[in-house]
């Protein structure tokens, strides 16, 4: 019994913790890889990064064997204890250096300006507060550091907009770990004062039905250079 309650007092200290939801993904999210191509997109989210790169929302790394060589270190911050567990295992295969540790997108547990490049796979749709994780991405970037993103969001016409905005409104977050499907990562990037770089909107899969969460977005931004500069004026 005391145990038990111990196991409930930290469940509950969690700032993240969606259990069932953690072992689904961990499934769908495998097998995704080669079913829906994921692991493709994964190779065009992180082609051509170097340097120290922080990844927001790591879940289950499987990012983690697509980082190139230039790498020279990946700080993966996850908050769900069943997922950051499962990227300590991958962190162990990976042929990078990878360090995985505790923390949410909205508090980041780490220095300022510490990072050449920050990623975001599939996380801004269920973090609580987009504005305050991206105010956080900039904070711990370089000037001019780089942003590589691929969310899902709003998409489609008014019919499945709708659909998507009384999905986010009623049973799609409390089923899906908090995920959203109607909110707009390249809009959130813009107001959160990133430059916006090259970006291609797709669904995925790219073949097959379209569904409220399909509408996908893969691209890169940056922390503006002069920010520093302005800052110090």
């Amino acid at each position: 019994m005391q145990l038990r309650s111990a196991r409930t007092a930290r469940a509950t200290r969690d700032p993240v913790h969606h259990p069932v939801f953690a072992r689904f993904y961990a499934r769908a999210s495998v097998a995704a890889e080669t079913r829906m191509g994921m692991a493709r997109v994964r190779d065009s989210l992180l082609g051509g990064l170097s340097g120290r790169v922080i990844e927001v929302g790591a879940g289950n790394g499987l990012n983690f064997a697509h980082y190139p060589g230039a790498v020279s270190e990946v700080v993966a911050i996850e908050p769900e204890r069943e997922l950051r567990a499962l990227a300590v295992e991958a962190a162990l295969r990976a042929r990078v250096p990878v360090d995985v540790a505790p923390g949410v997108a909205e508090a980041l547990p780490v220095k300022s300006e510490a990072f050449d490049a920050a990623v975001f796979s599939l996380v801004l749709c269920s973090v609580r507060d987009v504005a305050r994780a991206l105010t956080e991405a900039r904070r711990v970037l370089r000037p001019g550091g780089e942003v590589r993103f691929f969310e899902h969001g709003r998409g489609g016409g008014p019919v499945m907009r709708l659909t998507q905005r009384t999905l986010d409104r009623t049973l799609w977050p409390p089923l899906a770990g908090g995920c959203h499907v109607a909110r707009d990562p390249v809009g959130a990037l813009r107001r959160a004062g990133f430059e916006l770089g090259p970006y291609r909107r797709m669904t995925m899969p790219e073949k097959g039905p379209v569904l409220p969460q399909s509408y996908c977005v893969l691209g890169t931004a940056w922390r503006p250079a002069d920010e520093a500069a302005e800052a110090r004026r």
